[in-house]
This record gives structure tokens, C-alpha cells and sequence, in this order.
């Protein structure tokens, strides 16, 4: 059983290179896998290792430079959900785009999980979903508006074509784990949006606090690890990748005359050409070389960690 920790942090790094090899190590020291994001603006990643090394990196985490605060949640995967350690530097820890946006100046109001169904079900409240159309397909809050974004660069732009939709609402917005809606929060404050709201913690939270018979929670939670998906209690839920578009899944759709493991599935089999479908059996090939060898491949990792 592996512990599985998603956590993040927005605080000023003037350095973030200087963080990365010492992390590195501590994270390779206790057996831990994942990716970390590193950037000037905090830290971002889901990780995956023995409980004793999560607590081990939480601790060397929590010491570093404004991050006494940092943001956490733990869940478990019967399996090793990432074949290797990355510790990357990026630009921005979630990729917005947008240059002043500072979670860290404000954000919106925070709401626990237990008082979220009670706010999302008044008139007067208008619910977004801020993930990807993809994480949106296979579960998402009772009434949620799914602005239908391929990325989160998108939201921006999607907003200021639709926000006369929300005139006179409140809003109400939700992701994950909390780290999109800091970003999302401050960008409608900073357009003039005045009552502005957020899942504590995000839908992993909601899901491991509140009772399945007290939920309006319907589907599954996508998540960027090899689990594919969770559901209520956090328990592992039925969905594989596509490994060709990196999508989700059900077993069942292996079926469908559309599917090809690691070449094409019934969402994207018409979104690449036949050159892209070679490659992508070119690749295949040489994983199954590389296995039958005792060894992994390069591009074998089962999800993209942003």
C-alpha cells in the first residue's frame, strides 16, 4: 500500500532553482515518486511513497520559506501510481497565464466541505467547475456550469465571453485540490466580481469528508496519477488512460472498434492522422520491447502531471 500525497503552496521563492536537487533528494532518499513543480510563486505535485517518506518530505517541505502552511491531502493506491522521481521548474506552479494574477494578495471565501452542498444549492449561487472538459466528463458537482476548457489557460477567456451570464450571482467555483480555484478566485476578483467562493481543499477533500448518502457528488474525480480516478472515501474508481490521448476511460471502452492500446480510443481516434497513429505504434512496440527486457521505458509514465 502506497501512500499518495497531492499538495501544493503559493508563497515567493527567489530561488526555486536552489530547492531542486535538495528536494530531489530527499524524495529519492525515502523511495517517494511523483513529480514536483517548483516556480517563483510555490510549489506544486502529487507524490507517492511509503507513509514514513511522505512525512519525512512533508517536513523537509514545511521548512522551506513560506511554506509553514503548506496545503496537503493523503490517500492511498494499491500500486506504485508513478514509475519515477521529476523535480521540475516552471514558470507558474498551474498554468493560467495571466501575469498579476497573486493568490497570495487575495483569494475567495473559503468553504469546508461540510457546508458546500448547502451553498451550491441556493438560487442565488452559480457553480463552475475550473478543471479540463476531460476531468469534467466523468464526474462533476449537481448543477456545475462546465465551461468546457481544453486547459486552464483557457479560463480566462472563457470568462470574459460569458460572465454577463453571471450578473447579480454569486459564484461559487471548485476544482481538485484547492490550487486552480486560489488562481481562479483572485482572477474574478480582480474583474470586479464581489461575492467569489471555493471548495476547501477542493473535491478530494469533499470526497474523503463527506458521507456518499449526503453528497452531490456524481461521478468520478479524475486525478493525474496511475489510479486514473477516485471516488467517495477516496477508494480507487474504475477508469484506465488512453495512453494515445491521455484521457479516461472505462474498461468496457477497450471493446469499442475504435480502440488501439496506446494508438487511438473512441474520443480521439479522429483527432490524428494516420502518420500519428504509426508513431504511436512505433512507440508502443518499443515499450513492449523494452519490458520484455526487465526494463521501462522512457515514455511509459502513466500520467502527465499538469
Amino acid at each position: 500500500m502506497f501512500t499518495v500525497c497531492a499538495l501544493y503552496h503559493f508563497t515567493r521563492f527567489d530561488d526555486p532553482a536552489a530547492l531542486r536537487d535538495p528536494l530531489l533528494d530527499v524524495c529519492r532518499d525515502n523511495a517517494i515518486t511523483g513529480t514536483l513543480l517548483l516556480a517563483r510563486e510555490g510549489i506544486n505535485g502529487t507524490v507517492a511513497g511509503p507513509k514514513a517518506g511522505i512525512d519525512h518530505l512533508l517536513t523537509h517541505l514545511r521548512a522551506l520559506p513560506g511554506c509553514a502552511a503548506l496545503e496537503w491531502k493523503l490517500s492511498t493506491a494499491q500500486e506504485r501510481p508513478f514509475p519515477r522521481m521529476k523535480v521540475r521548474l516552471k514558470k507558474e506552479i498551474v498554468t493560467m497565464g495571466v501575469p498579476d494574477v497573486d493568490p497570495g494578495a487575495k483569494v475567495g471565501h473559503y468553504v469546508q466541505p461540510s457546508d458546500w452542498n448547502e451553498l451550491i444549492q441556493s438560487p442565488d449561487v452559480a457553480v463552475i467547475d475550473t478543471r479540463n472538459d476531460y476531468e469534467v466528463a466523468i464526474g462533476t458537482f449537481e448543477g456545475a456550469v462546465d465551461p468546457k476548457t481544453d486547459s486552464f489557460r483557457e479560463f480566462p477567456e472563457w470568462w470574459e465571453q460569458n460572465k454577463d451570464r453571471f450578473h447579480n450571482k454569486r459564484i461559487a467555483m471548485f476544482c481538485t485540490g484547492g490550487i486552480r480555484c486560489e488562481k481562479s478566485t483572485n482572477y474574478l476578483i480582480s474583474q470586479g466580481v464581489e461575492e467569489v467562493y471555493h471548495l476547501k481543499g477542493g473535491i478530494l477533500k469533499y470526497l474523503e469528508e463527506v458521507p456518499q448518502d449526503q453528497s452531490t457528488w456524481q461521478g468520478d474525480c479524475f486525478v493525474f496519477d496511475g489510479r486514473v480516478s477516485v471516488g467517495h472515501g477516496l477508494t480507487e474508481g474504475p477508469h484506465l488512460l488512453c495512453h494515445a490521448c491521455r484521457r479516461p476511460i472505462l474498461p468496457e471502452d477497450r471493446d469499442k472498434p475504435e480502440y488501439e492500446h496506446g494508438v487511438s480510443c473512441h474520443l480521439c481516434v479522429g483527432e490524428t492522422s494516420d502518420d500519428d497513429k504509426a508513431r504511436f505504434r512505433e512507440r508502443q512496440k518499443q515499450i513492449a520491447l523494452a519490458e520484455a527486457r526487465g526494463e521501462r521505458h522512457l515514455h511509459a509514465d502513466v500520467v502527465d502531471e499538469n
